[in-house]
């Protein structure tokens, strides 16, 4: 016996149609607000369809205008501000366009992201929207052959697909490192995050090094975890830091999160910032500027970024000129209390 909960059938079009008194092709161009229709009419179709519960086939309607409404986008984490800010811009930008972003995390796992892009790409969606430029080569192929607009966003590093939006994370980690060697430091250490699974961290911490080794220098200590980016994180890798290196004068942070930690930390020990230790991290995030210390950081334009891909992603293709391919919005450098 199947106690499974009987499925109601969906209202259809033509339920719609006849609940309102028209016809078919009159609610459908009243649903798409496309083509003539008096007021009373919208009013009448409109009240039907929302008596009825009526959802728009937007699949169908796809398949038969040739002309998706939908935007993919898949990011790699919603555990911090940053990528939600991304989103928030390109949703407001998108929706105001009358496209519909649907999103997909990856956790920054290539395979996960991988299988994520496959899958929008098979709705055929207007455009794809995908965090960075390192990507699995099964999922850079499926991208580059699959007719859809691709946008890369957050960085600028390396090869793109179709357009790039975003800063260059190198070149953030050569600002960090000449702003922390401008105020005096040379006795610095490293704490991070995953650097196999975030590339653009890795990036960063790569052109810090390179400044570095222009100046005869190199880093005194690193602390990388094996996980995800999080406060607790950074309190811990400052911690075995601190036990392993001694005279470390600041400390360069993969990011705001991970430098929290170590500001909380220090707070716990009584380390006076940042005449005991310097602390530098990276985004920018709101928490930072309203501590009693404001962090000293690089402030990304994450929400600019997510509404100018959104602009590149429904922009005409013969639209002239033509998007350039690779949009940098770069990024400032917030000298801060700790460093």
């Amino acid at each position: 016996m199947d106690d499974r909960v009987p499925r109601p059938p969906a209202a259809t079009l033509a339920d719609v149609a006849a609940a309102a008194g028209v016809g078919e092709s009159t609610v459908s161009r009243v649903l798409r607000s496309h083509g003539s229709f008096s007021p009373k009419t919208r009013e009448r179709v409109m009240a039907a369809a929302a008596r009825l519960g009526y959802v728009p086939n937007r699949i169908a309607g796809t398949l038969a205008s040739s002309g998706s409404k939908l935007v993919g986008i898949v990011i790699p984490s919603l555990a911090n501000i940053v990528f939600p800010d991304v989103l928030r811009g390109a949703s407001q930008s998108l929706e105001a366009d009358g496209y519909q972003p649907v999103i997909a995390v990856s956790e920054y796992d290539p395979l996960r992201e991988e299988q994520s892009i496959a899958a929008m790409l098979a709705w055929r969606p207007a455009a794809l929207m995908v965090a960075g430029l390192e990507h699995t080569a099964q999922a850079r192929a499926l991208m580059a052959s699959s007719g859809t607009r691709i946008i890369e966003l957050m960085d600028l590093d390396g090869p793109s697909i179709h357009l790039a939006v975003g800063y260059s994370n190198l070149e953030v980690g050569r600002a960090s490192a000449r702003h922390l060697l401008a105020r005096g430091y040379r006795r610095i250490a490293y704490v991070g995050h995953d650097l196999a699974a975030d590339t653009r961290a890795a990036k960063r911490l790569a052109g810090f090094e390179q400044v570095l080794r222009e100046q005869g220098l190199a880093l005194q200590d690193r602390e990388t975890v094996a996980a995800p980016t999080s406060v607790e994180a950074g309190q811990a890798g400052l911690e075995r830091v601190l036990a392993r290196a001694k005279g470390v004068e600041a400390v360069y942070f993969s990011n705001d999160d991970m430098a929290f930690g170590g500001y909380f930390l220090c707070l716990s020990r009584g380390i006076v910032l940042p005449e005991k230790l310097a602390l530098f991290g990276f985004n920018g995030l709101a928490i930072g500027r309203v501590l009693p210390q404001p962090l000293s950081t690089i402030r990304t334009p994450r929400v600019e970024i997510g509404a100018a891909a959104a602009r590149l992603a429904v922009a005409p293709f013969t639209c002239d000129p033509p998007p350039d391919p690779r949009l940098d919005l770069g990024f400032e450098l917030v000298p801060g209390g700790t460093a």
